[in-house]
């Protein structure tokens, strides 16, 4: 079993100084006000310092934790009770500083959501001694986009691969009956641990590198951000993002292990990146991830970086500035003709089909919060499209906030239109250019006639022939029903 950082009655005490002192997302924004807390976000705390200065017990959490100050004994006393200093320091929640005398935060300890607590590692920049092997990351943007990318339904069962410091574990929890969670690290396992028993959870948590430790079982969701860096491979520097396999073979491993993990119906999503080689089409690599799985799929890059870019970032995220391994790095991109490294989000789901829906594709707008509901809404529509038995049957009407532009040249006969292309002015914002038989049929879509009639009326008024304009309207409105441009009635 893994125990947190703390006993029962130490949590129970460490919960109630939090509380009580509005140690929360909340409480801090109203303690400081909008503006520190604007600046906080962008690692500006002299605001917040300011408006701490009185050192009560919320603001001297806010200037330990948040603000990385080392502050007096007695204040942090206060700021902790009713849990002792003693057992604080016994756990390493705080610990002196050699500087001041005085006492800094041990662990990162920081409000997430309403009443969540999230403890991590101090971060590259909070330290004053390199990254250990088994460093624990807290809360961050990669992290944060799988949670509002993930889909929200009720389950009864869900996993989450390499949970950390256990961000995932605490969403999932929100609408999961049973909660497992995996992990390479035992030293994450116990972060996680202590996650769950301040918010007041049980999870299932299980040592091992991601699904090996529940090999055998189905879950209803699995998600992941696992430790998704390519490179050489080898022995991990820092388990948080490597994970030991070459180039980005763990991906491609979570895609290979999703049929065994997800129960009928049930749906995998994980964070990736993959190589963009030369020669080779990156939406072709990552299509064959999933080929042969039966699995539905949607996958989205959202952004691209080139090799040099790529290890830089890493390196600095590590607070390293090893020249030799960075040269090694890169070295390992030419040799194995990396032109760019990708980033996004792969979304699976097993829903019994010998012909899965496979799209792989660049969304570049940024990510909803919620971006979790339009990725149900896409596999929803993959389902109703290979359900429905004669889309010509159905009605259909334009989506809300469906908007059309065109572009026009002038002429010597006047204006013409060079360009019409139909857009979603909210969700996702999808744009795709149309030609007139594509802007009649979505004119068309109303809601008032099946497809069928709209079609006869559109081959009449165009004196084509009926039959052979239904045989390529019928592609065209699935085209337009994934891309959610128009919708199908009951």
């Amino acid at each position: 079993m893994i125990e947190p950082l703390l006993d029962a009655e130490e949590v129970a005490r460490l919960r109630a100084a939090l509380r009580g002192h509005g140690y929360t997302s909340a409480g801090i924004a109203g303690r400081i006000g909008p503006g520190a807390t604007a600046a906080m976000r962008r690692n500006d705390y002299r605001a917040a310092l300011r408006a701490t200065e009185d050192r009560d017990p919320l603001g001297t959490l806010i200037r330990l934790f948040v603000c990385a100050q080392a502050e007096p004994a007695a204040t942090v006393t206060r700021a902790l009770h009713p849990l002792p200093l003693a057992d604080a320091l016994d756990t390493g929640l705080v610990t002196p500083s050699v500087e001041s005398g005085h006492l800094q935060a041990g662990i990162d300890l920081e409000p997430y959501g309403e009443d969540w607590w999230v403890l991590a590692d101090l971060p590259a920049g909070a330290r004053t001694t390199p990254l250990p092997v088994d460093f624990v990351l807290g809360v961050g943007g990669a992290s944060t986009t799988l949670a509002g990318a993930t889909v929200r339904e009720p389950v009864g069962s869900a996993l989450d691969l390499g949970t950390g410091c256990g961000i995932q574990a605490l969403h999932l929890s929100t609408h999961a009956d049973r909660v497992t969670a995996t992990d390479v690290a035992p030293r994450a396992l116990r972060f996680a641990a202590t996650a769950a028993a301040l918010a007041g959870l049980d999870w299932e948590l299980l040592a091992g590198d991601l699904a090996e430790p529940v090999a055998g079982r189905r879950f209803d969701l699995v998600v992941s951000n696992p430790p998704f860096i390519v490179g050489p491979g080898g022995p991990a520097r820092y388990v948080y993002r490597d994970s030991g396999r070459a180039g980005d073979a763990v991906c491609a491993e979570l895609a290979a292990s999703a049929p065994h993990l997800l129960t009928e119906g049930g749906t995998m999503q994980y964070l990736a990146n993959w190589l963009h080689v030369a020669g080779e089409a990156w939406q072709d690599r990552v299509a064959s991830w999933v080929a042969g799985t039966g699995l539905d799929a949607w996958v989205v890059q959202r952004e691209v970086t080139d090799p040099m870019s790529y290890v830089n970032l890493w390196l600095s995220d590590a607070g390293e500035s090893d020249r030799r391994l960075a040269a090694e790095w890169l070295d390992w991109f030419d040799a194995n003709k990396v032109e760019a490294v990708g980033f996004g989000l792969v979304n699976l789901r097993r829903g019994g089909h010998t012909d899965p829906e496979v799209r792989v594709e660049e969304l570049r707008q940024p990510f909803e919060q919620r971006l979790g509901d339009h990725v149900a809404a896409w596999f929803h529509r993959a389902s109703w499209l290979r359900s429905a038995p004669d889309l010509l049957a159905h009605r259909y009407r334009a989506a809300d906030g469906l908007r059309l532009r065109q572009d026009a040249s002038r002429g010597p006969e006047g204006w013409a239109v060079d360009q019409q292309v139909l857009a979603l002015a909210d969700g996702l914002r999808w744009s795709e250019e149309v030609d007139p038989l594509v802007l009649a049929l979505v004119s068309g879509c109303d809601g008032s006639l099946p497809l069928g009639d709209q079609v006869e009326l559109l081959a009449a008024a165009h004196e084509v022939d009926a039959a052979e304009l239904a045989e390529v309207a019928g592609p065209i409105i699935a085209h337009l029903v994934e891309r959610a441009f128009i919708e199908p009635l009951p």
